[in-house]
């Protein structure tokens, strides 16, 4: 199966699906069977958008601070719930590659294949906002030549992303790779070890 071409349709689908709207409080309406390894990329990528449009809004310089701070709260959640999907498309990978027989010189990845996935779900992003500067009304000639420029440059890092990401999951598929994945164990939102919310911060 060639996993990349899947992920960059639905990306780009989530991401054309959201702007028809372009409302953070929006509702998803994830057009795939619940719980498919679709489903997930779809609501990874949705995640990753409204958050990307949330980021845009709290630097508003007049920003009201009762706002910004709720923002804020909406950030940080928005970050543990990216930080849960990431690991649950891992045991999407773990489980689809249990039964491969690890080569004994198989190596590690420098990190697993959904947080690939992940940074492959922001270079999307980053690439449908910069095309947009391209063609973004009432800005001068310099400033679209600046921004095609650096939308030819994301559009390389896609590339090599996508290729670098399929043969390391056709790497893993023949045992040359062995997956070994880390919870992330982030902090600052659990009650039990973040110094601030059980109440012993000096």
């Amino acid at each position: 199966m060639q996993f990349v071409p899947l992920f960059n349709r639905i990306f780009e689908q989530s991401i054309v699906d959201y702007h028809k709207t372009d409302n953070v409080d929006q509702p998803i309406n994830n057009p795939y069977e619940l719980k498919s390894i679709e489903y997930y990329l779809y609501l990874k990528n949705w995640i990753d958008t409204v958050q990307w449009h949330l980021e845009d809004i709290i630097r508003d310089p007049d920003i009201d601070p009762v706002a910004a701070l709720a923002l804020k709260r909406r950030i940080d959640k928005s970050n543990q719930d990216r930080t849960d999907l990431v690991e649950l498309i891992d045991s999407y990978f773990l489980d689809t590659f249990k039964d491969v027989r690890v080569a004994p010189d198989a190596t590690i990845n420098t990190e697993s294949p959904a947080w690939a996935v992940d940074r492959l779900s922001i270079l999307h992003l980053k690439i449908y906002h910069m095309k947009q500067e391209t063609l973004r009304a009432g800005t001068d000639e310099a400033h679209r030549t600046q921004a095609q420029n650096k939308l030819n440059v994301l559009e390389e890092q896609l590339k090599d992303l996508s290729g670098s990401i399929e043969q390391l999951l056709a790497d893993i598929a023949a045992g040359r790779k062995k997956m070994r994945v880390y919870k992330q164990m982030k902090m600052y939102n659990d009650p039990e070890l973040n110094p601030v919310l059980y109440g012993t911060a000096k």
